[in-house]
């Protein structure tokens, strides 16, 4: 029989694993109106305990399913190195970029890890790197630089650089991360269970490092279950499988739509206003999307 080229080992066709992909999207826009409700919380104790979750309900999920968790512990040193690397790498230079920049300057560093995401996949073995995937890319950044500065001009501070350089850092390994996951596909996905325990581990040595402990009431322990089931959980499996059998360029153009998301949920829960530099973002992000994943018609 021959093998559809669409499919993976598991006969996942692309644009499945695509569609699963994007539900981390989804989820990470959730995260910032989730993380305000969390309310004095520190960062890396509310990321300490929201992996944890995540870890953990990932192990009762394979435990659910009839599959071992050791095989899913046994994994090279290269997975735990990209795995650990990327999960906690990505969310420590983030952290480390909102404490010594300024948030609107740090965060638009960050967002180009979308479009990092699609050159870097250029560079893979079996992908092809188009025009279109770029300019999708490229308008999907221009509308996050509207959305995040609000449509006014940015003052760089050279006193702020090891903060952007460290939100540089934090976009060059989410990229680098996503974009390589594509070479250990043979690595399963419930391997990032683990990755995300290991994360929980790290981020706990650095709140006591770092941070003062705040003891979390009943609600803010419920918000960060959430946080550990959603965004800071289950998103990062559905992106592994995108990673691994899905269309990255597209996936890539598309996390442009996370800021966007993620301001109206704040917008719908009153804690943002709406406006003219919003809705124009929104255009923008979408019409990158959309020529991003455009294929045109084939011959």
């Amino acid at each position: 029989m021959v093998e559809d080229p669409a499919r993976g080992d598991t006969g996942m066709t692309r644009a499945r694993a695509t569609a699963i992909g994007a539900v981390a999207i989804a989820l990470w826009a959730t995260l910032a109106l989730l993380t305000t409700l969390t309310g004095p919380i520190p960062p890396f104790e509310t990321e300490a305990v929201a992996f944890a979750v995540g870890g953990l309900t990932g192990i009762a999920w394979m435990a659910a399913r009839g599959r071992s968790p050791l095989a899913a512990l046994r994994q090279p040193p290269a997975a735990w190195a990209l795995g650990v690397g990327g999960l906690f790498g990505y969310h420590f230079l983030y952290f480390l970029a909102l404490k010594s920049a300024p948030a609107a300057e740090a965060n638009l560093i960050n967002y180009l890890w979308p479009l990092l995401i699609v050159l870097f996949a250029g560079l893979l073995p079996g992908e092809r790197l188009g025009r279109r995937q770029v300019l999708g890319a490229c308008v999907g950044l221009a509308g996050t630089v509207l959305l995040v500065t609000g449509g006014r001009g940015l003052s760089v501070d050279t006193a702020y650089l090891p903060g952007f350089l460290a939100a540089a850092g934090a976009a060059v390994t989410w990229g680098a991360y996503s974009a390589l996951s594509r070479l250990l596909g043979a690595v399963p996905t419930d391997a990032v269970a683990f990755f995300c325990l290991a994360t929980a581990a790290l981020s706990a040595l650095c709140h006591a490092v770092m941070e003062v402990t705040v003891m979390p009431d009943a609600g803010q322990w419920a918000l960060l279950a959430l946080m550990g089931l959603g965004p800071v959980g289950a998103a990062f499996f559905v992106w592994d499988i995108g990673m691994k059998k899905g269309d990255i360029h597209t996936l890539g153009a598309a996390s442009y739509a996370t800021p966007l998301m993620s301001t109206l949920l704040l917008i719908l829960a009153g804690r943002a206003q709406p406006s003219g530099v919003v809705a124009a973002s929104c255009a923008l992000i979408i019409a990158g999307a959309v020529i991003a994943s455009w294929k045109g018609r084939r011959p």
